[in-house]
């Protein structure tokens, strides 16, 4: 490690069975070097430069609790207890404290790992133990209480609990930390690396700021990529900045560009509620106002950003009563979150408004660079797209972007005709419309479909472990776009992320691990994920396997 560098910069490699090892390609700075491994304890570290031979002696720990401090975090974060499968469904408050809406344990998991563990890592130091500047308490319980009212995230943080049954989650927690305050180690020790795994060279850089978070990163165009070879990577800070962090792993340098939006009442994150934080006080470090969530760079080396450019109040276009195509179709009021684009060759941004929200992005493999755009929450019930090719050559922001209802071929003719609202009952004689959201997206590279990954498709408050939709443009989205739902086994919740391989197979990242759903293009079949409404009332294409057997992990 080194901080003679532009921005700290680090390399991790693995010895040999005879303790070798080689560090390539570093930039020429003086290196502090020392040994960590499972079952050790960091041995001294030794200052040397590159091109030298440096001996270095490992340390074995001296007992189990010293050695487990180097243990990865999941190793802890495994030690909390979960209710027990016969606690569900939740009884409430008046009952074992489970919130009703906890049906099963799955859904229970699914909240710890999709709430909790996507935004915190639960099993770092700074979580399994509770900072005495919380302030004094009577039980851990209560300190928790405290602990989850920090910051600016204190809002997400009640919702969630709420969602468990605050009680239930805050005293199991609690008994968490209190254990392992009390000696108690992991139940698992890790492995040594193993076989290939002896190979991995792992480089760090330090950007971005300590009162800033990074939700993403993109380096280059998935269609194509040789485009911008070892250029700058670009990040999303999300709620905390409108700087978005770039870091040149060449020159190892990193720094930020502001991030413009259009209308001076856009929201910012320092109006959210917040307590005060063991590390920032009553400082709200938070002042964000674009909400930039994802970025994605095009065969130009341009980047687009789902970002927050205004008040959520839509143009007129987007409503009813409007001409545009899409409104016609499916009026929409408000749009959270819009889109931005910025070129590096000129250092211009483009903002871009949107009337449906945007969360993800991905470009489709057609001859308009058509963007397509996940909304993550349910609410709008639609799927966006932006004609980027339509957008360069005209600058209309309003006649490039369209979106689409989905729609299930309920009355199975093929063909999207009338359909009844998500909140009707079914008509044999029409299709069926539902509110669900795409939270992952990505095009297909083998036919014209669109992938999404759906956490909540709001027929409940909470409905693990989510959907995978399948999405059939047609020639006019708008007014021919059919969709089919795919309903994943329970082992697999914790739905977050979606991709395609090259084969026209659907990967799904799930908190068993990921999954595959080999649904084949040109094979129409029979989905063997396990139907319930309304996925029992979509067309079937192919078969899921979901989380299902050896072939389904990676």
């Amino acid at each position: 490690m080194t901080s003679d560098l532009a921005t700290k910069f680090a390399k991790i490699v693995v010895t040999d069975d005879r303790g070798r090892y080689v560090i390539p390609d570093l930039p020429k700075a003086t290196y502090s070097l020392w040994v960590r491994g499972y079952g050790l304890v960091d041995s001294p570290k030794r200052q040397s430069a590159p091109g030298n031979l440096v001996d270095l002696t490992a340390v074995p720990a001296p007992s189990a609790a010293a050695a487990a401090e180097y243990y990865p975090g999941m190793y802890w974060y495994s030690m909390l207890k979960l209710p027990d499968k016969s606690q569900f469904p939740g009884t409430g408050d008046q009952g074992n404290g489970i919130a009703e809406v906890m049906r099963t344990q799955h859904y229970w998991i699914d909240t710890l790992k999709n709430s909790c563990q996507s935004c915190h890592a639960p099993g770092s130091k700074g979580v399994r133990t509770l900072s005495k500047d919380l302030g004094t308490f009577a039980n851990s319980t209560d300190t928790w209480t405290r602990r989850v009212g920090s910051g600016q995230a204190m809002s997400n943080m009640a919702l969630t609990l709420s969602r468990f049954g605050a009680s239930k989650a805050l005293s199991l927690f609690a008994d968490w930390t209190d254990r392992i305050a009390a000696g108690e180690l992991p139940f698992e020790k890790p492995a040594r690396p193993q076989g290939l795994e002896r190979n991995v060279v792992i480089s760090t850089w330090e950007w971005g700021s300590q009162k800033h978070y990074l939700h993403d990163a993109i380096s280059t165009d998935k269609r194509n990529p040789t485009v911008n070879a070892n250029g700058p990577i670009y990040g999303s800070p999300e709620e905390s900045t409108d700087l978005v962090p770039i870091l040149d792993p060449v020159h190892n340098k990193a720094y930020e560009i502001k991030h413009p939006y259009r209308d001076p009442k856009t929201p910012s994150s320092q109006d959210l509620p917040a307590g005060p934080s063991v590390y920032w006080g009553d400082e709200a470090i938070w002042d964000g106002h674009t909400s930039i969530h994802n970025p994605i760079m095009d065969e130009h080396g341009r980047v687009w950003f789902t970002a927050r450019i205004r008040p959520a109040a839509n143009p007129d276009f987007c409503k009813a009563g409007s001409d545009h195509p899409s409104a016609k179709v499916a009026p929409l009021n408000e749009s959270a979150r819009q889109l931005s684009m910025y070129d590096p060759k000129t250092g211009k941004w483009s903002l871009i408004d949107t009337c449906f929200t945007t969360q993800h992005l991905y470009f489709a493999k057609d001859d308009s660079d058509t963007l397509w755009l996940s909304a993550g929450a349910p609410q709008s019930g639609v799927v966006g797209w932006l004609n980027t090719k339509m957008y360069d050559e005209t600058g209309d922001e309003a006649k490039s972007q369209g979106w689409t209802p989905i729609i299930l071929d309920a009355n199975g003719n093929g063909k999207r005709d009338a359909y009844v609202e998500a909140n009707q009952p079914l008509d044999p004689a029409k299709d069926k419309r539902v509110m669900a959201a795409f939270y992952g997206i990505q095009p297909s590279p083998v036919d014209k479909s669109i992938w999404g990954q759906s956490m909540d498709v709001g027929f409940s408050r909470m409905d693990q472990p989510g959907y995978i939709i399948r999405l059939t443009p047609g020639p006019n989205p708008t007014e021919t776009a059919l969709s089919e739902i795919y309903l994943p086994p329970d082992e697999s919740y914790g739905s977050r992320g979606v991709d395609v391989d090259l084969n026209g197979v659907v990967w799904r990242c799930c908190r068993a691990g990921m999954s595959r759903a080999s649904i084949a293009p040109s094979a129409r079949g029979r989905s063997t994920a396990r139907p319930r409404p309304p996925a029992s009332i979509a067309r079937k294409a192919g078969r899921s396997t979901a989380c299902r057997g050896r072939n389904s992990r990676t």
